[in-house]
């Protein structure tokens, strides 16, 4: 069988050794669930029975006017197999009339079902199938087709299409009624193709029937090759001996568990897939929805999820959940300035942007059978996002799923805390700590790192830790969407062209969001500079611009913009890795001395190449609220205390010389006191819901936060519990809520 998922066999493989495999040790019955094992038995049953083709078939699928027919000749030539082509080889000699006349004969209803069943009485292996523009329509037949053969769906660009189908002078389709015109039937059927393909082909405007075929064996051969992408440790120690095995994990293993083993974060072990300039143009007319599958397809195996169901998802992520259709619109300031809008998700926050997704991520990649607590810890916004997200899962994923998220007590905006408390549910819980994120970062970090502990959850229980900060790949992934989407709608807005050069400017804290510009880059997107902007916590502004990441005699300050009150920057060790060449003991050196000794330095070499694409500064309280005024004065727009801060040093480092994209990465009313200080507006000691509806009644830019407003009403009632700065006091607190969740 074809019809393939790498998560179900191997959730499968696992659990029939389940209940067998146990070691012990001095302390503990530490049971292991061997993932080595179980997809060593996977790629052997896959690799036995398969070549290219083998005894399967390349089915090809897509709209009237894609070239199915020539594509499959092609590629037929090319295998040396045979080239069924369905329209002339087994509808027209099973009716023994044209395609045309049977569709004149019978109707548009009645000849998707004759269609149907002539499918359902074919067969083939080892060939290349070129199915009609309507045979996804009827899901027997697409059963039938699916159980011996790869679907591949030739993703052509409409206008493409349609003007191939005028040159073949067919002005009518199966389904299109008289008036109905050609491009919305078109767009109608494409529900149907996203429904049943394997593997995707997402062709540029023009590519010639040759190219497309090629990309068709390159899709194959991916779809095929379970073990073509995994990820590796930062601090991974590549073997000396060839023969020696690398410790590399899959999509799925790298979502479930978050942080490696040795302490590092995990990343691919090749490079980011990149697009092509044509692919990329042909996605500047596509809605964020459109845009999200085709770059997550192409960063997640279809083994690890299958492209459907990833389209799902991401369908329920960015759908009605979103205050803005466009999801993460970008907005003309001023002069070069645009601004990213990140907010516009039911939390308020750019968080929502990967925590709507990463929660389904999750569910799907998770053995069955076994319990997850997710541990998280927030300098803010993090924490809303995460308990909103995993709220949204089914009623069987929550019963298996929960989350405890660490916030600092005195650390979060008077309107964050609030939110976060009121953002518990049934399978959500928040903590406060009685101390600054740093420190709740590191605990979580340390927790994830005690083997006796996680040890004893997961025999006593029968639950495994995981995370859902950005040092877990499933959340960072996400975030490359809205960095590559915004370029787009330069594009699509006349501002640019494509090619054209931008920076991004963003207020950065623990590095997701600004890598994740990163990657957009090493996907295609022509970023030339990154602009990392600080508040009075600058230890990135410092370590970019010297090369020597400093904490000794640092003390974190609380600032009005508390999402980047940071100074252990966790994906800072992603991209370090990435300018040291995937140097993981050069990883594993420098932040053990971070640990240890409070500081390291890099070498000339690699703060050299650090400056060649980052620049920084931060920005003091008293500027950020004069960028908050000036700004509203000139615009009649409220940027919020971290735009405002990315806003002052965008002022400062861009040369003006080309666009700067600078990401709004929450909406104002979530900080209505540094607001209403920085309009100057008189302050009354007022509840967070009454300084919301204030500033709602100024008719500002951006307009007010329905959800946020809404949430205010019942936020106010709730509590969460309360704790001290002590590991071992977070680990009981997480051990009582696993008995209270799953026992």
């Amino acid at each position: 069988m074809l019809f393939f998922n790498r998560c179900q066999h191997l959730k499968q493989i696992t659990w029939r050794c389940f209940s067998s495999i146990h070691v012990k040790t001095n302390k503990h019955v530490q049971l292991i669930l061997s993932r080595t094992f179980a997809l060593a038995v996977l790629r052997k049953s896959w690799h036995s029975n398969h070549t290219l083709v083998g005894d399967k078939n390349i089915v090809l699928m897509g709209p009237p006017g894609a070239g199915k027919t020539t594509i499959g000749r092609i590629i037929g030539q090319k295998l040396g197999c045979c080239v069924i082509d369905v329209d002339n080889d087994i509808l027209e000699k099973t009716w023994n009339m044209s395609v045309s006349e049977k569709l004149q004969e019978v109707g548009n209803e009645q000849f998707l079902e004759e269609e149907g069943k002539a499918v359902l009485n074919f067969s083939a292996s080892g060939s290349v199938i070129s199915l009609t523009g309507s045979n996804p329509m009827h899901d027997a037949s697409m059963w039938h087709l699916k159980k011996n053969g790869i679907i591949v769906y030739l993703d052509i660009p409409l206008i493409d299409i349609i003007n191939r189908l005028k040159s073949m002078k067919i002005n009518r389709i199966v389904g299109q009624n008289f008036g109905t015109p050609m491009k919305d039937l078109l767009a109608f059927r494409r529900q149907y193709y996203k429904k049943w393909y394997d593997a995707r082909v997402f062709c540029e405007s023009g590519a010639s029937p040759e190219e497309v075929a090629d990309k068709v064996l390159n899709a194959v051969k991916r779809y095929q090759n379970v073990d073509s992408e995994t990820f590796i440790s930062t601090r991974h120690i590549w073997p000396k001996n060839c023969k020696q095995k690398n410790s590399t994990k899959f999509f799925s293993e790298a979502v479930i568990e978050g942080l490696a083993s040795d302490g590092g974060l995990f990343v691919p072990e090749k490079e980011f897939p990149k697009l092509s300039s044509g692919e990329w143009k042909a996605l500047v007319g596509a809605t964020y929805i459109e845009r999200a599958q085709i770059l997550l397809e192409k960063c997640i195996h279809p083994a690890d999820i299958p492209a459907a169901r990833l389209g799902e998802m991401i369908e329920t992520a960015y759908g009605k959940n979103f205050a803005c259709s466009r999801i993460a619109p970008v907005r003309h300031l001023s002069g070069n300035q645009f601004i990213l809008e990140l907010f516009h998700g039911p939390t308020g926050s750019f968080k929502d942007l990967s925590l709507q997704l990463m929660p389904h991520l999750f569910a799907h990649c998770i053995l069955p059978n076994c319990n997850y607590m997710i541990l998280v810890a927030t300098s803010g916004d993090t924490g809303s996002a995460v308990l909103n997200g995993f709220s949204h899962l089914n009623s069987n994923d929550k019963k298996r799923i929960a989350v405890v998220t660490f916030f600092p007590e005195n650390g979060v905006s008077d309107f964050q805390k609030a939110q976060i408390i009121g953002s518990q549910k049934e399978n959500g819980w928040a903590v406060g700590v009685k101390s600054d994120f740093d420190f709740c970062q590191t605990a979580v970090k340390r927790i994830f790192n005690d083997s006796d502990f996680t040890g004893f959850l997961t025999v006593e229980y029968g639950t495994v830790l995981s995370s859902a900060n950005s040092i877990n790949w499933g959340r960072l992934l996400p975030q490359v969407i809205y960095h590559a989407s915004a370029y787009l709608d330069l594009v699509s807005q006349g501002f640019i062209s494509f090619g054209s050069p931008v920076d991004v400017c963003i207020p950065t804290g623990n590095f997701g969001n600004i890598l994740a510009a990163v990657y957009a880059k090493l996907m295609g997107i022509p970023i030339r500079k990154f602009i990392c902007a600080s508040n009075q916590n600058h230890v990135l502004t410092d370590f970019i611009k010297t090369g020597h990441y400093d904490l000794r005699e640092r003390k974190l300050v609380q600032t009005f913009s508390p999402a980047i009150d940071i100074l252990k920057s966790s994906n800072l060790e992603r991209h370090l890795h990435l300018m040291a060449n995937k140097d993981g003991q050069l990883m594993t050196k420098l932040f053990n001395q971070l640990e240890d000794q409070h500081h390291f330095q890099i070498e000339k070499i690699l703060v050299e190449k650090l400056q060649q694409d980052f620049v920084a500064d931060w920005c003091s309280e008293e500027d950020c609220l004069a960028a908050i005024n000036s700004t509203y004065n000139a615009s009649g727009y409220i940027l919020d205390p971290h735009t405002a801060v990315a806003k002052v040093v965008a002022d400062r480092m861009q040369d003006k010389t080309c666009p700067v994209i600078v990401s709004s990465t929450a909406h104002y009313s979530k900080f209505s006191p540094a607001i209403m200080q920085a309009l100057k507006i008189k302050q009354i000691n007022q509840t967070s819901s009454s300084q919301l509806y204030l500033l709602s009644s100024y008719n500002a830019l951006p307009p007010p936060h329905g959800a946020l407003l809404e949430r205010t009403k019942q936020q106010e009632k709730m509590e969460c519990q309360v704790c001290s700065a002590d590991v071992n006091v977070l680990k009981s607190h997480v051990e009582r809520l696993i008995q209270k969740q799953f026992m």
